[in-house]
């Protein structure tokens, strides 16, 4: 166990009530929340917390096993807030929010945790918020109408315009600039960390004394905010694993190092970074299912075929999952997707080693973590009925931070195109409601399908650079379910307008006619969506070269590129695939 030193800020610091958050305070009390002198009964000395705990405030919705996972890894133990005591009695407080602004509000409101919030902040107490916990410091939020916050912070948490260019949700490794000193991003310096939100807060003069870094993302909107010992960050340090800065600790971890270790000294001057814009991602997939044996293997499709074409007929094989993760984690995936190929046909809250695989990557792998495959209501054996909203919740207990949908979706978008009226109660919607669009991924499996006129069919066609079999200058792309195995009544075009509407985060687009086949991503297919969208598309299928991603990323709009069996078969190494869009002056992380 690693000593911690006191947690005293170096140098004395301002009260952290200025004018302007006094008055922001004033304004949240006449909208009934309670930011005020805490009761008596919270009166409770903040020496009782052992030094080597820290304390985190978990409400309840999203991922925050990697917070914990990354906290005990820096040799602390974690105890959970309970009560609006466990608040005032920390030594060292984390808050890491994810989901929905008025959601979170709702829960700190009803539960008593708002004042006591609010007090521990105010007296200058030790403080990291993460993502939402950064945003709910300020007055309110347009998330769902205008939503008051803590108003410890002057500002409106907003959405970011996509009219001016930028995909939104912003999800991604982007560079911070740093505008004063902000202690725990002294490691920092031009590298790379992961964000992924809808909304954020810009700087003004009226909260300039708090901003400590800002990013630039169509505008420049606040990053971190620092006033003593009190810490925010829009972005994920737990998921910001990257590059090692010195012996032991990666760029995000070195964050959270720095919090709970904030007089300890910088043993080496960090590594210079290059981050200075929103990187192109690449992404490690690993399609998991069980062999003949019953045990859970990583395998590759050709073209969604998994069987190797022997005798036997046996699974393709290419490694165990969480190993695989792992080693992607080192040689510098920026995010790793687990996608249970067969989860279409079980019901997926059974498959308790693709829950376990979860949770043990988790333990080692700090970059974003992906999962899909049977997300969806279900009824099991019994006749118990779970909500896709249970099944999702399980996914991101077990170390997942987002979920990708694939049948259902399909599903789903059609019952909309049809009514023209969103239900509410779909897998996608439920999920997005909940936990935010930016934690929904939609996976979109289609297959091209050849025309000679552009009117032969209802959906949205295409001039192809490559002509059918037949000469063909024209087609479609039909989008399937179950794995692939059955067409359906609806384009990818359609589709994907549609899941974005529906609440959709992202997708990832598959191709069908590419898969497994190493030459190259379907340029036609990923140009369509990507210029048809505003959220982020993630191109999949058919990548075999590393001019196949940087070709990817120069003739479309594609936000991250994904590739499988090259990756496995290390005919690829994800580091020559960065070091290639490097040379040819496209960002990456590294």
């Amino acid at each position: 166990m690693m000593e911690a030193p006191p947690l005293v800020s170096p140098t004395k610091t301002p009260p952290l009530r200025s004018a302007s958050s006094s008055s922001s305070l004033l304004f949240l009390r006449k909208h009934s929340l309670n930011c005020r002198r805490p009761s008596r009964s919270f009166a409770v000395r903040a020496s009782a917390a052992s030094d080597s705990v820290v304390t985190l405030l978990d409400y309840g919705a999203g991922n925050v096993r990697s917070v914990r996972n990354a906290i005990r890894r820096l040799g602390f133990e974690v105890r959970d807030v309970q009560t609006p005591k466990d608040i005032l009695n920390a030594n060292r407080l984390i808050f890491p929010g994810v989901g929905a602004f008025a959601a979170a509000m709702d829960v700190l409101s009803k539960n008593g945790l708002a004042e006591a919030l609010c007090e521990y902040i105010e007296n200058d107490r030790p403080f990291l918020g993460i993502c939402l916990g950064l945003q709910l410091l300020f007055e309110s939020s347009e998330e769902k109408g205008q939503v008051s916050g803590l108003g410890l912070i002057a500002g409106v948490v907003g959405r970011f315009d996509s009219s001016n260019g930028v995909r939104v949700p912003h999800i991604g490794w982007n560079a911070l600039q740093t505008k004063k000193d902000s202690l725990i991003l002294d490691d920092v310096g031009a590298h790379h960390v992961y964000f992924v939100h809808s909304y954020r807060a810009m700087p003004s003069d009226e909260n300039k004394e708090w901003v400590s870094s800002t990013c630039n993302y169509g505008d420049n909107f606040i990053a971190s905010v620092r006033r003593g010992n009190v810490h925010a960050v829009q972005f994920h340090p737990e998921k910001s694993g990257g590059k090692i800065l010195f012996a032991l600790f990666y760029v995000g971890l070195s964050i959270l190092r720095r919090f709970l270790y904030p007089n300890s000294p910088l043993e080496k001057k960090p590594t210079e970074g290059k981050g200075s814009k929103l990187a192109k991602r690449v992404i490690a997939c690993l399609d998991v299912r069980t062999n003949d044996k019953g045990d859970l293997v990583v395998t590759k499709g050709d073209q969604y075929d998994v069987r190797e074409h022997t005798k036997e007929n046996e699974v393709r094989e290419l490694g165990k999952p969480v190993e695989l993760a792992g080693q992607y984690y080192t040689d510098g995936a920026d995010e790793v997707s687990f996608l249970n190929i067969t989860g279409f046909r079980d019901f997926p809250l059974g498959d308790l080693p693709m829950l376990k695989v979860l949770r043990y990557a988790s333990e080692n792998v700090f970059v974003p973590l992906t999962v899909g495959g049977g997300i969806r209501d279900f009824t099991d054996a019994t006749g118990r009925h779970y909500s896709s909203l249970e099944v999702a919740s399980e996914y991101f207990r077990c170390g997942a931070d987002k979920i990708s949908i694939g049948s259902d979706a399909v599903y789903a978008a059609e019952e909309y195109l049809r009514t023209g009226v969103k239900s509410g109660k779909s897998s996608l919607e439920q999920i997005s409601r909940v936990y935010g669009n930016q934690a929904v991924v939609v996976s979109i499996d289609p297959h091209r399908v050849y025309v000679k006129n552009q009117n032969d069919v209802k959906f949205k066609t295409i001039r192809v650079v490559n002509p059918g079999p037949n000469g063909e200058e024209y087609a479609w792309y039909q989008c399937t379910v179950s794995g692939g195995r059955e067409g359906r009544p609806i384009g990818a075009y359609e589709l994907a307008k549609a899941v974005e509407e529906l609440g959709a985060g992202e997708i990832l687009l598959n191709c069908i006619d590419c898969d497994g086949q190493g030459k190259g991503f379907d340029i036609d297919l990923v140009k369509l969506i990507s210029d048809a969208v505003t959220i982020p598309v993630i191109a999949s299928s058919g990548a075999g070269a590393v001019e196949h991603f940087s070709e990817v990323f120069t003739k479309t709009n594609a936000s991250a590129a994904l590739a499988a069996g090259i990756f496995h078969r290390k005919e690829v190494p994800i580091r020559s695939v960065k070091e290639h869009l490097l040379k040819e002056g496209i960002e990456v992380r590294i």
